[in-house]
């Protein structure tokens, strides 16, 4: 299933920073970046459940923020891009 995640770290705030890099790379490790705070991830639902146990483990409820968006399998014709930044499409390979 697709998921978006959107975060706002208040970085500000003692241990901010630390957090914000922290969630970045959790996110980093499940899907791809496609704004400064915003990632998709295409996940089974066993590691959705990890790595949503591990962002809300790492944020602070009174200082941030965690949305999650729930597309669905049938997800393809729900996201629609403009502008820079090609869109990466996670069924394709990808050549490291």
């Amino acid at each position: 299933m697709m998921i978006v995640i959107s975060y706002d770290v208040a970085t500000s705030s003692e241990g901010g920073p630390k957090r914000l890099r922290r969630i970045a790379k959790e996110c980093k490790n499940f899907g791809w970046r496609v704004q400064k705070s915003v990632f998709e991830c295409d996940l089974d639902p066993t590691l959705w459940a990890t790595l949503k146990l591990r962002l809300l483990d790492i944020y602070d409820p009174k200082e941030d923020s965690l949305r999650f968006y729930y597309l669905g399998s049938n997800w393809k014709g729900d996201i629609e891009h403009h502008g820079a930044k090609a869109s990466l499409d996670p069924d394709e390979p990808i050549v490291i």
